[in-house]
């Protein structure tokens, strides 16, 4: 544990409680991690300006993810930009457009595209997208494409998965959350993206602890040898890590663990 050298978390469902609020001890441990030069990484399928909007006073020591990796931010410089190419985006919203209940999200790297103004909607949305534009046709918008999102209030597993299953084999198609599902490039997850992390900074797997929780932190939990699932993890989840926090995401269950390696 005296090894640890990245702390990777996920957001929403980890880090966050129901409430979308950090942990009490947060920026005191924080600050102990960065004592201990031991970095802190935020990965999320959260948009980048949503991420650095919680984080703003540490947004100079921290490692942002964002996007479910297709894009990383660290002191003040863009690492990387993962995109998916325009005209597969395009031929997924035409597909997403037929899925019932469910509501397209084009999410860019300079913001996130919605053709709907439902206030159900645009409830959820604005949650996790701080930079959104509505407009009345997102295949028309002009800006790099970091994946495509569907808000489904139906039932993801059941519903708007079955329209992009059988792209699995060429992209990314993750479900991520109880409402949301993601298409990225093939290559583009957040396992790709710490694993480029792991080797700009010279930092081994053993030098690496990692939170997460959902189907789209899976190839996440392989790159650290302390790899975390939340008690409140998917069953997936629980299944590919080498151990389970204490407490679930309502109780500082990342802020425990974190602290043991910190005594």
């Amino acid at each position: 544990m005296n090894k640890i050298k990245l702390i990777v978390t996920d957001l929403d469902g980890t880090l966050l409680d129901s409430n979308h609020q950090l942990p009490n001890d947060f920026w005191e441990i924080e600050q102990k991690l960065f004592d201990n030069n031991i970095l802190l990484a935020i990965a999320s399928g959260r948009q980048f300006y949503n991420i650095i909007n919680v984080f703003d006073k540490i947004k100079e020591r921290t490692l942002f993810l964002a996007e479910n990796g297709t894009y990383a931010f660290y002191q003040g410089k863009e690492l990387f930009v993962n995109t998916l190419p325009k005209k597969d985006a395009i031929a997924f919203i035409e597909i997403g457009r037929k899925v019932p209940d469910a509501y397209l999200i084009l999410c860019g790297k300079n913001a996130a595209y919605v053709e709907n103004s439902e206030e159900r909607f645009l409830t959820e949305v604005r949650k996790y997208y701080s930079k959104l534009e509505i407009v009345s046709d997102i295949t028309q918008v002009s800006d790099d494409v970091l994946k495509v999102t569907l808000c489904d209030f139906k039932d993801v597993p059941t519903n708007s998965y079955l329209y992009f299953k059988e792209f699995e084999n060429e992209f990314k198609v993750a479900i991520s959350g109880a409402i949301w599902l993601d298409i990225t490039s093939f290559n583009a997850n957040k396992g790709v993206a710490v694993a480029y992390i792991q080797d700009l900074l010279n930092i081994t797997f053993n030098e690496t602890m990692v939170f997460g929780d959902f189907l789209n932190d899976y190839e996440m939990m392989q790159t650290g040898n302390f790899s975390y699932a939340m008690k409140n993890a998917h069953t997936d989840i629980l299944e590919i890590s080498n151990f389970v926090t204490n407490f679930d995401n309502n109780s500082n269950g990342v802020t425990e663990i974190i602290n043991q390696i910190l005594i």
